[in-house]
């Protein structure tokens, strides 16, 4: 059975939620606050995607996010946030999450974000691929999804790995926004292009010496990022 959980303090909501995700076939684990959530996290360490609201009784789902990718880089994160609250959604990618679903959404919405980060996360089979890939100092093995940096290795995110992969594999190409989030989120997906941008942000901070100067994931404007290593 496919284990999530779901954050949500509101009952109505997280009813809601849960009913069309056991409807697609997951195991859903519930829970109304920070606190819970982290409990459960860590008597089931099988759950491979968690969904995370952001207002909560106990601690925000910012601090949530943040506590799981402490210790666990392999689950996948969507932050459920607000529709006004555009700050709320490039914080949640900023802390560790993969991606964000904006309320109200519908349940074809939330399914496909859902199983498009599951796949991704290694929940359902994927082709073998036992491989390395070396690309300037960085050393990418593609059987234990692994990154090092001069022999140093770098925590990654199930999607960050994937960015990288992508790019190694694809070094000098410049890639378009749209390519990535199609290679790397799923063709099925219809988010914004924003999650890309923050995603890329977040990844120069841990592999690049200045973020702000990138050097291996440069900028092609207007169009998208190009790998320089």
């Amino acid at each position: 059975m496919k284990k999530i959980l779901t954050l949500e303090d509101e009952s109505s909501i997280r009813s809601f939620v849960v009913i069309n995700l056991k409807r697609a076939g997951y195991e859903v684990l519930e829970a109304a606050t920070g606190k819970e959530a982290l409990e459960i996290l860590h008597d089931n360490p099988d759950i491979k995607v968690a969904l995370l609201d952001i207002m909560l009784p106990d601690m925000d789902g910012f601090e949530v996010c943040r506590a799981i990718r402490a210790t666990n880089t392999g689950i996948g994160i969507i932050m459920l946030t607000a529709r006004t609250q555009e700050m709320d959604k490039i914080t949640g990618l900023m802390t560790g999450a993969d991606d964000y679903v904006t309320k109200p959404f519908s349940p074809a919405e939330l399914l496909a974000r859902v199983d498009a980060l599951y796949r991704r996360t290694g929940g359902a089979s994927a082709p073998a691929d036992d491989g390395v890939i070396k690309r300037g100092p960085f050393s990418l093995n593609t059987r234990n999804r692994t990154l090092e940096k001069n022999g140093e290795r770098i925590r990654l995110t199930q999607i960050e790995y994937t960015i990288m992969k992508l790019f190694m594999e694809n070094p000098g190409k410049a890639l378009s926004r749209e390519e990535i989030l199609s290679q790397v989120w799923g063709k099925d997906y219809f988010g914004e292009l924003k999650v890309v941008d923050v995603n890329m942000r977040r990844l120069r901070i841990k592999i690049e010496e200045d973020s702000t100067n990138p050097e291996y994931i440069t900028t092609v404007w207007g169009y998208g990022y190009k790998w320089g290593a």
